[in-house]
């Protein structure tokens, strides 16, 4: 008995401390991840910065990045660079990658006319050369 309630606490103990650290979430405590609602707008731009890249390049580029996510209909954001995988599958050739989500189209229709969206494309487009964009929504 004194081992089950020694595991039992150890394993509340943990995840607690998992949730308050912000490891756990509510979703996958239950074991499952909900999508919140069908209206998610998902727009996923990759940048090819001009070659060569410079680090000055780099620091430019990621501050703008910076404040193009502070557009206040993106609801959550993804900034990243290519994660050192190495399938056949997998375009590691991009520099940089901007994933955001927005709460419905409407949203993510303000956000490419917002200001801060254009000063974003006006201070930066001088530093790409190819753009892509997946936009998605659900189904």
């Amino acid at each position: 008995m004194t081992t089950k309630h020694n595991r039992r606490s150890f394993i509340g103990t943990t995840a607690k401390g998992m949730a308050a650290a912000g490891l756990l979430t509510a979703s996958s405590c239950a074991g499952t991840a909900k999508r919140l609602t069908p209206d998610l707008f998902i727009h996923h731009v990759f940048f090819w910065l001009k070659q060569p890249v410079t680090q000055e390049m780099r620091t430019k580029f990621e501050g703008e990045l910076k404040k193009l996510v502070t557009v206040e209909t993106i609801a959550d954001y993804h900034l990243g660079v290519p994660a050192p995988t190495g399938r056949d599958v997998i375009d590691t050739t991009y520099s940089y990658s901007l994933l955001t989500i927005f709460r419905n189209k409407a949203d993510q229709d303000i956000y490419q006319t917002h200001p801060t969206h254009l000063k974003f494309i006006e201070e930066s487009q001088d530093l790409w050369e190819k753009v892509v964009v997946y936009d998605s929504v659900g189904f």
